[in-house]
């Protein structure tokens, strides 16, 4: 029996789609359908076109057909999110890590839980990027934004969320955020809350392969 499997593998500049097949034992791979991935700028702000990646990773299955698929997987960068309403909607594009909203942020979660302790617990470097400077940043500049959203996900995790109607955070890409004790694999709610983010955002954790 011949078993198939489609990856997405999302980078900074562009993405394609792998089809995995499986038979009598070998694994065969070839590419599908490739796309370019590029920032757009929206009201000064540098911003990823998510609709479109969505709408490229959407023909990659369409051109599939029939296939049946044992599988779909979803790989990106890490550290950008999406914030979702209660509806389950989109609130706004996800903002690119190159943004520049994050400039002095750092300095300025620092001055309310030090960066000594942010480290003993997440074990992540210390780059304007994170999304813990990008969500602080949104929370000083768009704070309605926030208050409307009822979740917030990575790039990956919102893709398959559209794929499956399923919130949840997987844990590798969930560790680029810094916002998870490195000790207990858990959100560290209680630092994020000193911070002042808004920790109810954060879906439930998953391992690899869930």
């Amino acid at each position: 029996m011949t078993a198939h499997f489609l990856a997405f593998d999302l980078g900074a500049e562009s993405g394609r789609a792998m089809l995995g097949t499986l038979d009598c034992g070998v694994l065969g791979v070839r590419e599908i359908h490739r796309f370019s991935n590029e920032p757009v700028r929206q009201n000064g702000s540098l911003q990823w076109d998510v609709l479109q990646l969505w709408r490229e990773m959407r023909r990659a299955l369409e051109d599939l057909g029939g296939t049946r698929l044992q599988s779909v997987g979803v790989d990106s960068w890490g550290v950008d999110y999406a914030l979702i309403g209660e509806r389950g909607n989109l609130i706004e594009n996800p903002y690119h890590y190159r943004d520049r909203r994050t400039s002095g942020v750092m300095e300025a979660v620092f001055e309310r839980v030090c960066r000594d302790r942010i480290y003993a617990i997440t074990g992540i470097q210390f780059l304007p990027m994170n999304t813990m400077y990008q969500l602080y940043a949104a929370c000083r500049a768009t704070p309605g934004l926030v208050d409307a959203a009822r979740a917030l996900v990575t790039i990956p995790d919102l893709l398959n969320y559209w794929l499956t109607g399923a919130l949840m955070s997987e844990y590798t890409v969930a560790t680029t955020t810094q916002f998870i004790d490195a000790r207990t694999r858990t959100w560290a709610t209680k630092m994020l809350e000193e911070i002042g983010l808004p920790a109810r955002l954060l879906q439930p954790l998953v391992e690899p392969g869930t």
